[in-house]
């Protein structure tokens, strides 16, 4: 059979994902807007086994069990396949893993394309990223490189990310990896708990789908002062809406404080800078590549061995198919 390793990056959401409608078919509350970073990725490799019993998962070399998750991707590409044979997945990361930093997007990324390619399908980058999606809500806008919007969509079939042209912008992000250490709560779980419980969650869901559409245009007028500020915004509220669920509960540490003050010193300065976070404590900061030593020098004193600057990075993409 086929073997094919693939490789996708992470991105980071300018207008955060936060919420499900449908847990089953993994269908936003929101549309969200997303850039893809060059330097966090992972390499998947998928072969299709037609004599092996049940599929099995490696993590960085280590065999694991199976993740619910991968397994609904799997069982996708075999519907779609018109088949049954198990599978052997073997995955490595190149960014730490269920950090904050959006591993899952780009491990199921690499999943979908690996695998379906391995299965003999040729899948256009919209089936992709809707066969990616069941796997984590975010890995949609990871198979495209640069900008992407994840549609809300009315269904399974519609809710797929799509590429948005770049601005005339020397976009940068410099990530502040507060911790790599794995989550206590995961994503899924505050998302659940937030949505059910946070009394700020209705207005949130109203607000953010705005937000993702005044993103757009923000980026197609290239105005960044207008996508700092809807960036930084829609971080903000996202943790708001957690802060008043039931039970509270926060990512924040107090790096994360820290970091965040001296991303406001910057502004107040006149750099422009603008930070955000996903479900962990890691900060990520957006600016212009202009502005990147000010910003680096800012931060360096507390900061140094922590820091890691990147840019748009590219879409999904084989990397090996052999016999």
């Amino acid at each position: 059979m086929t073997t094919v390793t693939a490789r996708a990056h992470t991105n980071i959401a300018l207008i955060k994902y936060w919420g499900k409608r449908d847990a089953a078919q993994m269908l936003p509350a929101t549309s969200s807007v997303s850039m893809t970073l060059a330097d966090f990725y992972t390499d998947t490799t998928v072969t299709f086994l037609a004599d092996q019993a049940a599929d099995t998962f490696t993590l960085d070399g280590h065999p694991q069990p199976v993740p619910a998750k991968v397994t609904a991707v799997l069982t996708e590409i075999r519907r779609l396949a018109g088949w049954s044979r198990s599978a052997q997945v073997r995955s490595v990361n190149h960014v730490p893993t269920a950090a904050g930093l959006a591993s899952s997007a780009s491990a199921y990324a690499a999943l979908a394309l690996a695998g379906s390619r391995a299965a003999g399908l040729a899948l256009s980058p919209q089936a992709l990223s809707r066969l990616a999606r069941h796997g984590s809500g975010s890995a949609a806008r990871s198979i495209f490189g640069g900008l992407a919007i994840w549609h809300r969509g009315s269904g399974d079939s519609d809710s797929v990310a799509e590429p948005l042209p770049m601005p005339n912008l020397a976009l940068r992000m410099i990530v502040v990896v507060v911790s790599a250490a794995a989550k206590i709560i995961s994503s899924t779980q505050a998302m659940a708990n937030t949505a059910a419980t946070s009394p700020f969650y209705p207005a949130w869901v109203a607000t953010n789908e705005a937000a993702a559409q005044q993103m757009v245009a923000a980026l197609a007028a290239s105005d960044f002062p207008r996508i700092g500020h809807l960036t930084e915004q829609s971080s903000m509220q996202m943790h708001a809406t957690m802060l008043a669920a039931d039970p509270a509960f926060t990512y924040f540490q107090p790096a994360t404080l820290r970091v965040w003050q001296l991303v406001q010193e910057l502004r107040a300065a006149g750099v422009p800078a603008y930070a955000t976070m996903d479900a962990g404590p890691n900060v990520k900061i957006l600016t212009l590549a202009a502005h990147v030593d000010a910003i680096v020098a800012k931060l360096t004193p507390e900061f140094g061995q922590q820091l890691r600057v990147t840019g748009p990075g590219p879409a999904a993409t084989v990397l090996e198919e052999r016999p």
